[in-house]
């Protein structure tokens, strides 16, 4: 067939054709006659060949390469491809998050297009120190900032970076917390916990509030800093949960300074003394110190009691730990505000 024939049957430019021939990639092997070059049935096999394999995606030179090389694995090709594929879509995918990033902060003018779209440019430059940089240079105050650097802290993996995009979230205020509120259920535990270090360095009460609402999670990290977040605003229906961590030695300095505030301050003094008394019950040796030096900062007669008891702990280890709690008391360590020992319950 002729250079004609063959463009029209196959659907290929007469142009690449000849730039086929040119490159040696697919030349006619026969000529006509009249000195015209001529395409064998081999030579139309080797061109549908050459834009099959076009069409997975390789150039001009690879395809020669396969092409010469009798030895090239078609399975390694495959591989290849896949690989390339896979990074193409997650260059797309990243552009896709990026222009929702954009589409969510709410720009009005191109000038917060152009604005936002360097934003998250920077923030998902290849160096950490850059990432770094740019969060630590940004102005104050910037509500559109708050969702591109939200989903920049929740991708974030250098922990220095991330400790300045935290920074940066809590001075645009509480615009991102519904962004961080939902990562606190995403099936990646890694945005899990970012989204709970942000919630806790923005420390506002919305904020804090987002935290407690998760105090029955799944994650055992989420759920401990949210009964830390749940017990902070005075919610006595967190105590359980805050004894149980000093038993666990799981955040038990924060979760005993925590009981120590809703002893003080929401009345909550009894619920927490009989609870430790119930968790004293079975409780290890360690777990039993950690659980005395808990009441150090729970005032009232059932904690002095439950220390005093301990006091005659044969663990002597336990035992030191009451008797040097019961004599940093206070003689008249009385829970101030109910009488009745009530735990009260400060609003949500």
């Amino acid at each position: 067939m002729l250079i004609g024939e063959v463009s029209e049957q196959s659907g290929i430019s007469t142009r690449m054709l000849r730039h086929y021939d040119r490159i040696g990639l697919v030349s006619p092997s026969g000529r006509t006659p009249g000195g015209y070059r001529e395409y064998s049935e081999q030579d139309v096999r080797r061109l549908f060949h050459v834009e099959g394999l076009r069409s997975l995606g390789l150039s001009l030179s690879e395809i020669a390469d396969v092409l010469a090389d009798l030895s090239f694995s078609p399975a390694a090709m495959v591989e290849q491809l896949t690989a390339r594929t896979r990074d193409r879509l997650a260059r797309e995918e990243e552009l896709l998050r990026r222009l929702d990033r954009v589409r969510a902060s709410g720009p009005d003018a191109w000038s917060d297009v152009l604005r936002l779209i360097g934003l998250v440019r920077g923030l998902g430059a290849g160096a950490p120190s850059a990432r770094q940089r740019l969060a630590l240079s940004l102005p104050g105050g910037e509500d559109r900032d708050a969702v591109p650097l939200a989903e920049a802290a929740l991708n974030e993996s250098d922990t220095n970076v991330a400790g300045a995009l935290y920074w940066a979230l809590a001075r645009t205020g509480d615009r991102a917390l519904p962004v961080l509120a939902e990562a606190l259920d995403s099936p990646d535990a890694d945005r899990r916990r970012r989204a709970v270090a942000a919630l806790e360095k923005i420390g506002s009460p919305r904020a804090s509030a987002a935290l407690a609402g998760a105090f029955r999670h799944p994650d055992p990290l989420v759920r401990r800093r949210a009964v830390l977040a749940r017990g902070a605003r005075g919610r006595a229906d967190a105590v359980p949960a805050l004894v149980a961590m000093v038993a666990e030695g799981r955040d038990d300095a924060e979760a005993a300074d925590v009981l120590g505030l809703l002893a003080r301050l929401h009345g909550c003094a009894d619920e927490i003394a009989h609870t430790v008394a119930a968790g004293l019950v079975g409780a290890e040796g360690t777990a039993r110190r950690r659980l005395a030096a808990a009441l150090a900062e729970v005032p009232g007669p059932h904690a002095r009691a439950t220390l005093a008891a301990l006091a005659e702990d044969p663990d002597r280890g336990v035992a030191l730990t009451a008797s040097f709690v019961l004599g940093a008391r206070s003689p008249d360590d009385e829970p101030p505000g109910d009488e009745g020992g009530e735990g009260l319950r400060a609003p949500e």
